[in-house]
């Protein structure tokens, strides 16, 4: 007798018999559209070498820190699950992280890894086995053995995958050599990169001073000037622009941003350049930069994204043997009305920007967030993210934000991982939580069918081809075939 899937096929739908009914209609039309992939931080080197993926730990557990954040909770250490350490070679048996990740797997039911694992296990490598301490090594050779194979290539898993486009991350002192040689190969899969200029901005960054030499380098500008530094930044965006990029996107503690005059912004800039900015200085330069990064976005058509709200690195010790990025960054409260206005007073008018705002503070949604993307044309709200990356996150999101936003003032889903193979998961993810709530709404009413197959296609995949400026819209298939 077959094994029954790890997943069921009704997952994330409603329990009442007749809405759920009416959200397996629409996820019938939306679940085969291709993914637009538009904000996301898999390595572009994976689709220019196309190598084989060395082995399972190295592909699904080290780079993830949602999955070693809970470990890391329950006293199993970073170097234990291959994560590598800053200034050490760590020998780590892959198999052994894997076994240690299995026998603890337990920690993640109900949560989204949990939903996104197995999906990966199911429909990417046709495991249907729970993953468990005495399935670990099957599972592992299961696996090991299907990424030796060429179907298993990262090309190939894009294509299988259906992504229409992936966009990266990228600083400005990255040389972005990966991604032209992507655009220099035979393959048709468009991978495109993203401006994220935080590491020249940020003077707090342990880094910044080194950037900022190498910005200099690399664009032959006087970056310790306030003119030659903003042009550097102009001239690095045509880069970005020439090798796809659509967007830029800035990870900020707060969403402050300020308007000084241009006598006031090169004083404070030499500060910065010099080192001697304070606390509240940083800050006021990282708000002057989002103004200034509007502006260049006014002139050459990239989307502005904006991730504040998280204080980084919170665990000190973690962050001085391991690095950023380690499961240690936690939510702060955000405020966005006032923080916005200086910005909005420039640019919130305007036609030809446009403004994705994030948040991790969700008490902000319906407070704050949606009445200004429900009045400024250019502001849009990015969906639910991150710590709030998940089916109950999600729905809340569309709980709070509707009402006053509409669907049309937000820009569908975007997956925002390193685990490259989780993708499809994430986005089945949020069109089942979108097809449940369109469900809702359709049963009490409030919304014909047609037109919630219509916005379940644009919350799959039209509202984020707008919004990044990338490609013509598609629709539900029930919708098409009607």
């Amino acid at each position: 007798m077959p094994r029954p899937p790890l997943l069921h096929e009704d997952r994330l739908f409603p329990v009442e018999p007749t809405v759920r009914a009416v959200a397996r209609e629409l996820y019938a039309g939306v679940c085969d559209l291709p993914i637009i992939s538009p904000h996301g931080h898999t390595d572009p080197r994976w689709f220019a070498g196309n190598e084989a993926f060395s082995n399972p730990t190295e592909l699904l557990l080290a780079p993830d820190h949602y999955l070693y954040r809970m470990l890391f909770s329950q006293g199993v250490g970073l170097a234990r699950l291959g994560v590598p350490a800053r200034d050490r070679v760590q020998d780590i048996d892959p198999r052994e992280a894997w076994r240690l990740f299995a026998d603890h797997f337990y920690l993640f039911r109900a949560t989204p890894s949990w939903l996104w694992l197995n999906h990966v296990l199911q429909d990417v490598f046709g495991i249907n086995t729970p993953l468990n301490r005495a399935s670990a090594d099957a599972i592992y050779d299961a696996m090991e053995a299907a990424l030796k194979t060429p179907a298993f290539r990262p090309r190939a898993l894009f294509d299988r995958f259906r992504i229409e486009v992936l966009a990266t991350t990228e600083s400005p002192v990255d040389t972005l050599e990966h991604h032209h040689a992507i655009m220099a190969s035979n393959w048709q899969g468009r991978v495109i990169t993203t401006y994220r200029p935080d590491a020249v901005i940020d003077c707090e960054h342990e880094d910044f001073q080194a950037s900022l030499e190498t910005f200099g380098d690399l664009t032959g500008e006087d970056v310790y000037s306030w003119r030659g530094y903003l042009a550097a930044h102009r001239q690095r965006r045509v880069e970005f622009i020439g090798a796809g990029a659509t967007a830029t996107d800035h990870g900020h503690p707060t969403a402050m941003t300020a308007d000084l005059g241009d006598a006031a912004a090169e004083a404070l800039f030499g500060r910065v350049a010099k080192g001697e900015a304070n606390a509240a200085e940083a800050e006021l330069f990282r708000a002057q930069m989002l103004t200034e990064m509007a502006e260049m976005s006014l002139d050459d058509g990239l989307v502005m994204q904006l991730h504040p709200g998280s204080m980084r690195n919170h665990n000190a010790d973690l962050f001085a043997v391991f690095g950023r990025d380690k499961g240690a960054d936690i939510p702060t409260q955000t405020e966005y009305v006032h923080a916005l206005k200086p910005l909005l007073d420039r640019f919130g008018n305007e036609p030809d920007f446009n403004l994705i705002v994030f948040t991790l503070d969700e008490s902000s949604y319906a407070r704050e967030l949606a009445p200004l993307a429900g009045h400024y044309p250019s502001l849009k709200l990015g969906p639910a993210w991150w710590f709030h990356d998940s089916p109950e996150g999600m729905m809340r999101f569309r709980e709070q934000t509707t009402e006053t936003a509409g669907f049309y003032n937000t820009v569908g889903f975007n997956d925002d991982t390193r685990a490259f193979l989780s993708i499809p998961a994430r986005h089945d993810v949020a069109r089942r939580v979108d097809c449940a709530f369109l469900a809702r709404l359709v049963c009490e009413h409030r919304m014909t069918l047609e037109d919630a197959h219509a916005t379940a296609a644009d919350l799959a995949c039209n509202l984020a081809r707008k919004a990044y400026r990338l490609g013509e819209p598609a629709i539900s298939t029930i919708a098409r075939r009607a």
